[in-house]
């Protein structure tokens, strides 16, 4: 018996170990191939299948598409929306400092007016009563005067 066990190499745990984790390392590589070599057929396969005449067809397609669009209809809508942006703000401002400049002339026109009138009306009392208090003091001076002599 002896003579058989000889042949054999001793199997340790550490052996058993390592041999097991090169069997998953294998393992795993040969699965991570065919993982991959499974996704590139596939594009591959995509690929031959759509043939010629499948891929003209696309293309006409969005040639087609791309011909149907409204080019100069798409640069036009662009140029309104900038006029739309630029001239109504150019054309509120002026019409704003226009209506403002107006409406401040006629303020002071009326104002003005208003002031001329209104000064005209105080001058005039002020007068009245000026004349009104100097002939008052005018009556009183001869009243004094009267009284005195």
């Amino acid at each position: 018996m002896e003579g058989q066990q000889s042949w054999l190499p001793r199997l340790s745990f550490r052996i058993a170990t390592i041999m097991m984790c090169l069997l998953n390392l294998i393992t795993a590589l040969l699965l991570l191939q065919g993982f991959l070599s499974s996704a590139s057929s596939r594009s591959e396969l995509s690929a031959f299948h759509l043939n010629s005449a499948a891929l003209r067809y696309v293309r006409e397609s969005e040639e087609i598409r791309f011909a149907m669009r409204p080019l100069e209809l798409i640069k036009r809508v662009k140029e309104i929306q900038q006029e739309a942006y630029e001239k109504p703000e150019t054309a509120k401002e002026k019409d704003t400092r226009q209506t403002v400049a107006v409406d401040l002339s006629k303020r002071l026109k009326d104002l003005h007016y208003v002031n001329d009138a209104t000064s005209f009306k105080a001058l005039e009392e002020w007068r009245k009563r000026k004349m009104e208090r100097a002939r008052l003091r005018q009556l009183e001076n001869n009243g004094t005067l009267a009284t005195q002599a």
